[in-house]
């Protein structure tokens, strides 16, 4: 009887093991894993050659489970019938069969999937070992199942699922909701371009070059803004941009005479329709903090500074000296009255 009751255990033991390292494997974090390579933790880094490559380790553990379930089953058959007789051999197979559903998959497997990473972590280096071992047949294996198990690999994870791991991390209290608010944001930089971003042009301050800082000193002082785009002899013809902080400088200095266009430095040019993460890495690639926006035939749009495209992602930006808040938006209401004051001259002319 202590022979068949050790046979027992060790077939219960070992398919529960096996179906539990499964789980655990399955069940543990992809990204959780990389994070914890980092560490360079040999078993981390164990685990995550195999997350990376699943078929063989999952192979191998099929291959042990069923070594367990069947050649056991046979040894444990043969066992019982020697000392139980055929009488007793079926009320012996039900009792065994309960026993392998509730200990060698029900418990193991909920164990595994609630304890993943502590296990897999356990388990990384002897799953290694063994699917080293195990090798040849799990080659064969591969091959016959090829036509079946090929395809695309899936990505880690998208989009969406960050987005919803942030609402998740704010939820539990892991992610103020501010942080949870910035990260959401940082995904619309892919949805927006310059042409949403940027001042548009009639709301710009602008100089000619070839005035001299006396003629423009009132434009100079009163203009808002820390950069001032110069122009040749429409704005249409960008030269550059200079910072109004050397133009009062010089003027303090007292070179009332020299020409606006010689503070001026160079200025980027970017098309309407590129999007605000790569005018972010352009911005980021280049130093500048202003990129003037022009149109598909060439002629200026308006401008973007880097303070716009990092305000899809902080919120509004907004210093003392900031006068007008949202320029687009007394952009779009000044275009419309224009628009309204258009149609109703084409009115009143019409009716006389």
């Amino acid at each position: 009887m202590l022979q068949l009751i050790l046979v027992v255990i060790t077939v219960i033991t070992g398919s529960a093991l096996c179906s539990g390292v499964e789980v655990a494997l399955f069940s543990v974090s992809p990204l959780k894993v990389r994070q914890l390579a980092q560490s360079k933790n040999p078993s981390a880094v164990a685990l995550l050659a195999i997350r990376d490559n699943m078929n063989r380790p999952i192979a191998t553990i099929v291959i042990l489970n069923n070594i367990f379930n069947i050649i056991g089953s046979i040894v444990t058959g043969s066992v019982a019938t020697s000392i139980l007789g055929d009488r007793w051999l079926g009320v012996f197979s039900g009792i065994l069969t309960f026993l392998i559903i509730i200990f060698a998959e029900i418990v193991p497997k909920t164990i595994g999937e609630r304890y993943a990473e502590k296990i897999s972590l356990l388990v990384a280096l002897p799953v290694a070992g063994l699917t080293l071992i195990f090798t040849p047949l799990v080659w064969t294996l591969e091959n016959i199942t090829a036509p079946i198990t090929k395809g695309k690999k899936q990505p880690t994870t998208n989009k969406a699922e960050i987005q919803l791991l942030a609402d998740i991390g704010h939820q539990e209290g892991i992610l103020e909701r501010d942080e949870a608010d910035m990260i959401q944001r940082v995904f619309q930089l892919s949805d927006l371009t310059a042409s949403d971003l940027m001042t548009p042009r009639i709301m710009l301050t602008y100089l000619r070059g070839d005035l001299t800082l006396e003629e423009a000193k009132n434009d100079i002082i009163g203009s808002q803004h820390t950069r001032i785009i110069i122009i040749n002899e429409s704005i249409d013809q960008v030269m550059g941009v200079a910072l109004k902080q050397n133009l009062l400088t010089a003027m303090v200095e007292g070179r009332d005479t020299q020409k606006i266009a010689t503070l001026t430095r160079k200025v980027g040019f970017v098309p309407e329709t590129i999007r605000a993460d790569k005018l972010l890495k352009n911005f980021l690639d280049s130093h500048a903090h202003l990129v003037v926006v022009v149109d598909e035939y060439g002629n200026v749009s308006g401008i973007v500074t880097l303070e716009d495209v990092l305000e899809v992602i902080t919120g509004e930006i907004v210093d003392e000296t900031d006068k007008n808040i949202d320029l687009q938006a007394i952009a779009r209401k000044k275009r419309e009255r224009m628009l309204q004051s258009i149609s109703l001259d084409y009115r009143t002319s019409d009716k006389s």
